[in-house]
C-alpha cells in the first residue's frame, strides 16, 4: 500500500496552513502597502518581494498538494522517486515558507504597516 509514515503526513499537515498563511500575509502586506503608499520607485521593490513570495509560497502548496496526492493514489507502492521528490519539497517548502515570512515581517516592519 502506498501509505506515508505518520511523522510525514503530520508535517505536511502541518506545512500546507503554514504556506497558506505566509501567502495570505505576503497578499496582505502588498495589498496594505500598495494602498496607503502607492506604487513607486521607492515601494516598487518591496512590492515585486511580496508577490515573488507569494508565487514561491503557491507553488509549493501545489506541488506539496499534489505529490501527496500522487503518493495516495500509487499503488501498490509509490516510487522511491515520487517519495524522494515528496521529502525534497517538503525540506524547501518548509525554508520556503521560514524565508517568506521573514521577508513579509521585514517588509512590514519597514514601512510599519
Amino acid at each position: 500500500m502506498a501509505n506515508l509514515p505518520p511523522e510525514t503526513l503530520n508535517l505536511i499537515m502541518n506545512l500546507v496552513p503554514r504556506l497558506f498563511d505566509v501567502i495570505n500575509l505576503a497578499t496582505a502586506t502588498e495589498y496594505n502597502l500598495f494602498e496607503q503608499y502607492g506604487e513607486t520607485a521607492t515601494t516598487r521593490s518591496e512590492l515585486d518581494e511580496l508577490k515573488n513570495v507569494t508565487e514561491r509560497a503557491r507553488g509549493f502548496y501545489n506541488r506539496l498538494y499534489g505529490l501527496t496526492l500522487q503518493v495516495a493514489e500509487s499503488q501498490p507502492i509509490a516510487s522511491s522517486a515520487t517519495l524522494n521528490l515528496l521529502r525534497t519539497t517538503i525540506e524547501q517548502a518548509q525554508a520556503i515558507a521560514d524565508a517568506g515570512e521573514a521577508s513579509v515581517l521585514e517588509i512590514k516592519r519597514a514601512w510599519s504597516i
